[in-house]
């Protein structure tokens, strides 16, 4: 059921789509063979070419065509084997050809869809309209000096695919699951990094509102928003932005907008350009891309298993729930580092120690899953103590805890620290004799009839052990001699 929005004068529908552009991974520009690397000094990465010097002529990278192929397979699309490459006509001071090559009518990849799971468990198939390849423009930079903007052109040239959805969503939370779920399939074959921090993935936000039922409404289109939090709140915001104007008798204007996260707001940028506004005709100075069907196939070889395959798996060979086989398969690096540890194991015991104690950690000191300090190997070792009863669940935690900090083995810290449980029968009985002994109130509240006062017993026998007692053999025995 579609997510609707209040207004004073009733519910609104809203309509999203949501173009990406996601920076290919590729160690030269789309049409030169100058470094795409992050973060060198502005105009060191700049060619020939990317600056637009006279006589220069474009000439494609075949690593940038690979790319895009392999992420239209991805997204279950079709691939195009016939493509053209078009000048797209407008002026930006960071666009020095006058003009940015992208394909318009006949782009490498049409019509696809991918599937993205909701917060409620559920899942929606969104479509996918087009994949085109396109150059990127400069960078204005602006807070370089008091009244003068530099410009550098270390982007320019660097290879984007655009991939355009159709307007298929109805909410902040499905247009943030189809964000993450791209950047997944992408960081999976490799075709971008999905880093929306260093500028590599950003989205432009198309919204626009309707009366459920009605026709679709005028949009605007958020341009540049590269993080996921900002993509929601730019929602949010220009949906109640516009449900405001139409129910104060106004008209939404056709526009770009840009989304302000230090205010909270999105403001108008430029009135809404249509396509022949900006001249498209097929670029003279490169040939279509003519792509052979056997060229297609062999790319199709080099994809790995993709997280819906992977999530399938995991839910028949697990035996996990479809919740928990998303979250450990949305980054490739999480699913196989889980695999490892539920190899031979038992498979909802690992993903719980996986989700929740690491997870956790991992957020705390904001390290990535490669940077563990605990190896997916360290971590199966902790769960074959728990599993052949060496140590408790609940040592287990402090283990865990300790291997973080120091990256210390699992059974090197229960041997120096003497934390293996005790399963001598003799040992337990002695020490639940004494506390039977010390406690005649509970003793007689338990053979009164309160199973309750068993947590209790439990409790002192697990203090007095210092945890090391096995919780199961505590319960049996103390059953038996209170029942007694």
């Amino acid at each position: 059921m579609a997510s609707l929005m209040k207004g004073r004068t009733g519910d609104w529908e809203i309509v999203i789509g949501l173009e990406v552009h996601a920076q290919v991974t590729a160690d030269a520009k789309l049409f030169s063979g100058a470094s795409t690397a992050f973060g060198a000094d502005p105009n060191t990465q700049v060619s020939l070419v990317d600056a637009a010097m006279p006589g220069m002529l474009p000439v494609v990278n075949e690593k940038s065509i690979e790319q895009a192929v392999r992420t239209g397979l991805a997204l279950n699309a079709q691939v195009n084997l016939h493509s053209v490459f078009a000048r797209k006509n407008y002026f930006y001071p960071d666009l020095p050809q006058g003009y940015q090559i992208s394909q318009y009518e006949e782009p490498i990849i049409g019509e696809g869809e991918i599937v993205i799971d909701l917060p409620e468990g559920d899942s929606k198939t969104v479509g996918i309209e087009r994949l085109h390849l396109e150059q990127d423009a400069g960078k204005s930079l602006h807070d370089q000096h008091p009244s003068q903007s530099y410009i550098d052109l270390n982007r320019s040239g660097v290879t984007l695919m655009e991939i355009v959805s159709k307007p298929d969503m109805r909410s902040a939370d499905e247009a943030t699951a189809y964000i993450e779920k791209i950047r997944s399939i992408l960081r999976y074959i490799g075709s971008c990094d999905g880093n929306m921090q260093e500028g590599s993935m950003r989205a432009d936000v198309n919204v626009s509102v309707r009366r459920p039922g009605e026709a679709l409404g005028t949009r605007c289109e958020i341009k540049n928003v590269n993080s996921i939090r900002f993509v929601r709140q730019a929602i949010d915001h220009e949906a109640a932005r516009q449900i405001e104007i139409i129910e104060d008798g106004g008209e939404i204007d056709q526009e770009t907008r840009l989304y302000d996260p230090d205010r909270g707001e999105t403001r108008s940028m430029r009135s809404k350009e249509d396509a022949h506004d900006y001249r498209y005709f097929p670029d003279p100075d490169l040939l279509p891309i003519d792509l052979d069907q056997g060229f297609v196939d062999q790319l199709k070889q080099t994809l790995p298993e993709l997280p819906d395959q992977k999530k399938i798996r995991f839910t028949d060979d697990y035996g996990l729930s479809p919740y928990d086989a998303s979250v450990l398969v949305a980054e490739r690096e999480t699913a196989e580092f889980y695999e490892t540890v539920a190899k031979g194991r038992d498979a909802k015991l690992a993903a719980n120690w996986v989700m929740s104690e690491l997870f956790g950690r991992l957020n705390k000191a904001d390290t990535a899953i490669a940077a563990s300090p605990v190896s997916a190997e360290a971590l199966g070792g902790l769960i074959d103590l728990i599993t052949d009863d060496t140590i408790s669940g609940r040592i287990a935690k402090d283990v865990f805890n300790e291997m973080f900090e120091t990256g210390k083995d699992a059974a090197a810290i229960v041997e120096e620290k003497g934390l293996k449980q005790i399963t001598d029968t003799g040992e337990i009985e002695g020490i639940i004799d004494t506390i039977i002994a010390d406690s005649p109130d509970n003793v007689a509240q338990y053979q009164g009839g309160n199973m309750k006062v068993i947590g209790w017993f439990v409790g002192q026998v697990m203090k007095a052990s210092q945890g090391k007692a096995n919780p199961k053999l505590v319960n049996e025995l103390l059953r038996m001699k209170l029942d007694a």
